[in-house]
């Protein structure tokens, strides 16, 4: 594959779409740098658990504001695939869009997969995630998080990551982006 122009993708979706598996896998087949900062990689710098985390942003808006301030700096600064809840409204020049949507007990059972534990307690705790993450964003940015119809690609995520990838590198290609 041949990169014909600097290009930006932002992908988002909410968790257990595969926003992680397929940016990574885009901006490898790409070459271009992978930006994936997201609350779980502040828990780990911080020393705590994401559900701590989560907690505490829920009183503290400079948790969202430093996640979202870094990984929009980093994308700015060269060619990238942006992988985040927000990329697709928080990195408005992006070249190309794409929002990952699946079923809500799909993304529990990927979650439960990935991670263990028990799938209830998985399904409670990913609603309440969902929630918290679209009260904060509409406080903070102003931002419906449930609205993506301005993107440029919708993509049902129940396709394998590798599919999805094909699907964005086809549409990359289609703009004038890449070579085949």
């Amino acid at each position: 594959m041949k990169i014909l122009k600097d290009v930006r993708v932002a992908i988002s979706g909410k968790s257990g779409c595969g926003n992680t598996t397929v940016s990574t896998l885009l901006s490898q087949k790409l070459g271009v740098k992978l930006i994936n900062f997201t609350f779980r990689q502040l828990a780990a710098e911080k020393g705590m658990t994401l559900a701590e985390v989560i907690e505490n942003a829920k009183t503290d808006d400079s948790y969202d504001k430093a996640v979202d301030t870094r990984q929009v700096e980093m994308a700015r600064a060269e060619p990238c695939v942006l992988g985040s809840r927000l990329a697709v409204w928080m990195l408005k020049e992006a070249d190309l869009k794409v929002y990952l949507r699946l079923d809500d007990d799909i993304r529990a059972k990927r979650i439960f997969n990935r991670e263990g534990g028990d799938i209830e307690q998985i399904q409670s705790f990913t609603a309440m995630r969902d929630s918290e993450d679209s009260r904060r964003y509409k406080n903070l940015y102003g931002i419906d998080n449930n609205d993506y119809g301005f993107v440029d690609l919708v993509i049902d995520a129940t396709a394998t990551p590798d599919e999805i990838v094909d699907k964005i590198i086809s549409e990359l290609a289609a703009r004038g982006f890449v070579e085949a």
